[in-house]
Parts: structure tokens; C-alpha cells; sequence
């Protein structure tokens, strides 16, 4: 007899209806499993919520909180209530959040705090900045996650710093790999959004995203971006403005200084097919977004991020992503030389480099562990959810004993957790099972029995 597993998946925002929708479809394409869909509300304008989901062809959510704005304290405290009221009702086997939003956080609380599993897909990012209001979102609800699915081993790593056990920790990929590229060949054919916008073929644009409290809120942060804009004269700007943005803009008497710019064009957001598409054919982005940097890397388009900070440092690594702040002489240096193709180093780096979020598999990925985990705490009498680690932890010199084995084999011989492998030059690296060890590295092990392997 086959035992279904019911799946509630929570989510409350665009990004999040765009990375969640290859996990959804691989959960409704799956006879073992059940689709509990919960929308918060916490996006509800049509352009940023219900044209996603119709659009991408997901189902219609079996609650929507309708929880609106607010502050972060009450949203955040709406949202508790009614998430435990929704998994108290519903009792799913487990609730799968993802990101950084105020809805994320609420899911997790409610449901570490009725002890069911939890899920957190896009794991581990970190921008190390607690001014960001998402950062400490990040922070809490991986304290709540019994699964996280990390992007990157560098979001993983961030994740065993912290003290997550290794076990809980699942490389996956990023789903907005997935999104794109299930979404993109759809978006040439059935988006006009080129033709509405009056764009030539051949033409240079760019696409504008800005919605960051840090950028948006501050009136003399948004005035250095809308300067930023009008010194831009080389190509048009495609500008779908967020309703929060549109609100400031409005609120600091600003928009007009850009309503009249003939190469920016303002829209109301836009929805996803059009806004994919248009990317995918834009000469540069310019943005604070970070699913936006993701979609960047993926459909390889030059990105300029107006932030001091990413947490997504893989980008600016690849060489497909620029940071600069609000620094309007840096921002046109870059654009000179992704418009005029001067810097040979970046363009033969943006179309060679190795995508960092994976080869879009990761939802097919997150919901094959998430059955194995499931069936484990069936099957398995010692696995059971919640557990907690061990106040005993050592750091063991790799010597000759231990040399040339692998994780697995060392986990074998010395009946322990390995947390974290350090090289020789101390460059940390996820405890993969079948990375070998080499003298003179590192491990760092953690449980009740570690005392009786000598250092």
C-alpha cells in the first residue's frame, strides 16, 4: 500500500510564487504526494500575485490569508495566527517556505512551534548585513528549518558556521535555474511585450527593478537613483515600477523627474512571461533585487546591483553582476562598457562561466529529499525530526591514519558527526560523503563520542 505524504507549501510574494512553481508542478506531478497551496497575501496587487500563478499554470491556492500591508510587527503577527490555525487544520506531514520575506518567518515559527517539519528552499544566504530586514528573517528561519535546501556549498557553509547539523544541509541548486528555463522558451513565444514597449530589433535597452526599503524608503537614497536614471542616455529604460516604489516616488515628489525622461519608459509591473522575456533581451539590468541577479546569471545578461551588499556573492564572482552602491560614476562606467563591449575580460567571462545555481533540477531534487525524509521517519525507528545536536565538539587533525579516506569512511571509524572539512590553508568545505581527506587538513566533528579519538 502507498503512503501519501501531504506538502504545504507556503508562500506570500512574487519571487517566491516564481522559485516555489517547479516544486509545486514536481509535487502535483507525483502520485506519493499531496499539495497543501497557502498564499499569505502578504503581495496582494494582481501584478505581483494572482497574474504569476495563471500565468505559470499553477493551481489556484486552497487558502489565501488576504493578510495585506502593514508594519513588520503586524504582519508578522497576522500571519502567525493564521498559519497555525491553516497547519493545526490541515496537519501536513510538512510546510515548505521559501527566501527571506516576513511570511517565511511566520511559517516557520508556527510550524517549529507545532512541531512539524519544516522546509526552507534558498537556505543559507547571507548578506552578513543586519540592517536588512530580510537578513534577520534568514536568521530565524533557519533556526526553525529541519531541511535546508542550499543553493550553493557557500550558502551550505554559511549553514554549518551556524551550528546546523550537516545532516539537515542539502545541496540543491537554486530553483530560479528551473523557473527560467522551463519559462523562457514560453516567453518568446507568447509574450509581445517587445512590440508594446516599441522596441526595434537590434535595439539597446536595459530593464530598472527598485523596491528595497534601503533604497526606496530613504528620500535621499531614491534621489541618487532617479540621478542615476536621467544620466543614462545611451540606450532606454524599461521601468515596471513596484506599487511600494510608485508610492515613495509619489510621496517624495520625484516621479516627475523621470515621467518626462524620453528614454525611460514606466509601466505597472509586469507579469511573468513579459517580464522574463524582456530580460532575456535587455543589453544590461539595473537593480536591487536579489531574485533578479539570479535571473541575470541564469539568462547570462550583465547585471548592476544599487546595493552596498548581495547575498548573492556567487554573481559578482561569476563576473555577470556588478556591485556599486548608489555610486553614479561607477554605474556609468559600467554601462559604457557593457553598451560599447569595451571590456573583453567580462564579456568572454559572462558566456563561459559555469552557472552557480545549477542546471535547473533543483525543485525535482528538493522534493525527491524531501520523500526520503519523510519515509526515513516511518521507516526508520532511530530518525525522528527536531533532533538536536551535541554540546561536544573537537577539531581533529587529519594525520596518516585518517589520510586519503573519504568523509564517509571517517564518519564509519570514528562514529561521529562531521560538522565542517578544513583544507590545508583553511578554506572551509561541506562534508560531502565522498570527499577525501588529505593530511594536514582539518575536521570539525561533533557528538557524545569524540573523546575517544585522540587529536
Amino acid at each position: 500500500m502507498t503512503l501519501n505524504f501531504s506538502v504545504m507549501v507556503i508562500v506570500g510574494t512574487r519571487p517566491e510564487i516564481i522559485k516555489m512553481s517547479p516544486i509545486i508542478r514536481a509535487i502535483k506531478n507525483d502520485s506519493e504526494l499531496d499539495l497543501i497551496f497557502v498564499h499569505s497575501g502578504q503581495h496582494y496587487d494582481y501584478g505581483l500575485s494572482q497574474q504569476f500563478i495563471t500565468e505559470l499554470e499553477l493551481p489556484n491556492p486552497n487558502f489565501n490569508l488576504d493578510i495585506g500591508s502593514g508594519t513588520h510587527a503586524e504582519q508578522t503577527a497576522q500571519m502567525l495566527v493564521r498559519f497555525e490555525q491553516v497547519i493545526r487544520e490541515k496537519n501536513p506531514d510538512i510546510v515548505l517556505v521559501e527566501g527571506d520575506t516576513n511570511t517565511v518567518v511566520a511559517a516557520g515559527l508556527a510550524s517549529v512551534k507545532l512541531q512539524v517539519p519544516l522546509g526552507h528552499v534558498e537556505a543559507g544566504i547571507r548578506s552578513f548585513d543586519r540592517t536588512m530586514p530580510e537578513e534577520i528573517n534568514r536568521l530565524v528561519v533557519a533556526n526553525c528549518a529541519e531541511l535546508h535546501f542550499a543553493p550553493t556549498e557557500r550558502a551550505a557553509i554559511n549553514l554549518l558556521h551556524e551550528g546546523v547539523p550537516p545532516y539537515k544541509v542539502h545541496i540543491t541548486g537554486n530553483t530560479i535555474v528551473d523557473a527560467c528555463l522551463q519559462n523562457i522558451e514560453i516567453a518568446k513565444k507568447k509574450s509581445t511585450i517587445l512590440n508594446h514597449f516599441d522596441l526595434l530589433k537590434n535595439q539597446q535597452f536595459a530593464v530598472v527593478t527598485l523596491h528595497r526599503p534601503e533604497n526606496v524608503d530613504k528620500k535621499i537614497n531614491l534621489k541618487k537613483i532617479i540621478e542615476i536614471l536621467i544620466s543614462i542616455k545611451r540606450c532606454k529604460l524599461i521601468f515596471p515600477i513596484h506599487p511600494r516604489t510608485r508610492k515613495k516616488l509619489e510621496y517624495f515628489n520625484l516621479i516627475s523627474f523621470i515621467e518626462n525622461v524620453n528614454n525611460i519608459i514606466i509601466s505597472e509591473p509586469l507579469g511573468y512571461l513579459d517580464f522574463l522575456r524582456l530580460l532575456s533581451e535587455s543589453a544590461f539590468i539595473l537593480t536591487d533585487s536579489g531574485g533578479v541577479q539570479e535571473e541575470a546569471v541564469t539568462l547570462k545578461i550583465p547585471c548592476i546591483t544599487l546595493r552596498y551588499n548581495t547575498e548573492r556573492p556567487e554573481t559578482i564572482e561569476s563576473g555577470a553582476n556588478k556591485l556599486v552602491g548608489l555610486n553614479k560614476k561607477l554605474t556609468l562606467k559600467y554601462i559604457d562598457e557593457f553598451l560599447s563591449n569595451s571590456n573583453i575580460k567580462y564579456d568572454s567571462s559572462i558566456y563561459s562561466y559555469e552557472n552557480p545555481y545549477g542546471n535547473g533540477e533543483a525543485g525535482n531534487k528538493i522534493v525527491q529529499i524531501i520523500k526520503s525524509a519523510l519515509s526515513d521517519g516511518l521507516n526508520i525507528p532511530s530518525f525522528r525530526f527536531l533532533k538536536t545536536g551535541s554540546s561536544k565538539y573537537k577539531l581533529i587533525k587529519i594525520d596518516k591514519v585518517l589520510a586519503g579516506k573519504t568523509i564517509q569512511e571517517i564518519t564509519n571509524i570514528i562514529d561521529t558527526s562531521i560538522v565542517l572539512v578544513y583544507d590545508k590553508i583553511g578554506h572551509p568545505l561541506f562534508p560531502k560523503p565522498g570527499v577525501v581527506v588529505q593530511k594536514g587538513w582539518s575536521i570539525v566533528v561533533f557528538g557524545e563520542f569524540i573523546d575517544k579519538y585522540p587529536c
